[in-house]
């Protein structure tokens, strides 16, 4: 008998809540990306576990999608550290059995530390930032979503993953991890019903990474910078979460999205003689 139907496409009944009754951990998810992935899941009828380190962040995120008729819990956490992952683990699942959804989004490329000048000791403050808590939490969560049927799991990294970073080669080598572990993962569980894609942000305003102070009155020059001829916004970021999450994207696993407004196709970095660095965004042509 041939198993092999159009009936194995997941059957889509509300596409204004795509994520409904869903339980979705996002990292990082009360400010900047994460905010912005916590809010549209949620408008989506997620029930949103934000684990963040910024009490603030995370308690006015929660304040606001529960305002708004959202459903969403803090977690105030390190998600670099070890046992502060296994109090989320038992948090969540003590109060779900599993989740559907998880979001790795915590990274950053701060302290910046030009390799001659780096240090195993900057090298580790990387690896832990942008990768060893993507090992930590994901491996928290696996099973349990093993166990509920499935689901999807979004490394976000960063284009410098997906090309030649001069910036700062550790940070650049970390998001190809995160890019490469989001493959192998894929490979790995997709037969249990896990689906795993990451997406390859840039160009995005963002608490963390300002595009805007400074470059006020060298605006014009975004059709330069940016194939798409803008900025990109957490907006931007959580619309290809979103689809990452939901059935909508049921067929799509081990990819990695750049979200980069077309940085990565257009080139990226450019040797300025004048600052005598590499530089993203030139404001002479």
């Amino acid at each position: 008998m041939n198993s092999q139907t159009p009936a194995n496409v997941p059957n889509i009944e509300n596409w204004n809540l795509l994520l409904e009754g869903k339980v979705a951990v996002v990292t990082g998810g009360g400010g900047g990306i994460g905010r912005g992935i916590s809010e549209l899941f949620a408008e989506h009828g997620a029930i949103v576990e934000i684990a963040e380190i910024d009490a603030e962040l995370a308690n006015t995120a929660v304040q606001e999608i529960t305002s708004a008729g959202g459903n969403a819990r803090a977690h105030i956490m390190d998600v670099r550290e070890e046992s502060d992952v296994t109090d989320l683990q038992k948090k969540v699942l003590d109060t779900h059995g599993h989740i559907d959804v998880l979001v790795n989004n915590v990274g950053d490329y701060r302290p910046l530390v030009r390799f001659l000048d780096s240090s195993p000791d900057s090298w580790k403050e990387m690896y832990d930032i942008n990768l060893h808590h993507v090992f930590l939490v994901t491996h928290a969560f696996l099973q349990s979503m093993i166990d509920g049927g499935g689901g999807s799991i979004i490394n976000v990294h960063s284009v410098e993953g997906m090309r030649g970073y001069p910036g700062d080669p550790i940070y650049g080598a970390m998001k190809a991890a995160v890019n490469h572990f989001s493959t192998c993962l894929a490979s790995g569980f997709g037969r249990k019903g896990i689906r795993v894609n990451g997406m390859g942000v840039d160009l995005t305003q963002t608490p963390q990474v300002n595009y805007i102070s400074g470059y006020e009155d060298a605006d014009h020059l975004w059709e330069a910078w940016a194939p798409v001829g803008r900025l990109g916004w957490p907006e931007d970021q959580a619309r290809v979460a979103l689809f990452l999450a939901s059935d909508l994207s049921a067929f799509v696993t081990g990819h990695n999205i750049p979200v980069d407004g077309g940085s990565h196709a257009g080139g990226g970095w450019f040797f300025s003689p004048e600052a005598k660095r590499f530089v993203n965004r030139p404001k002479t042509l």
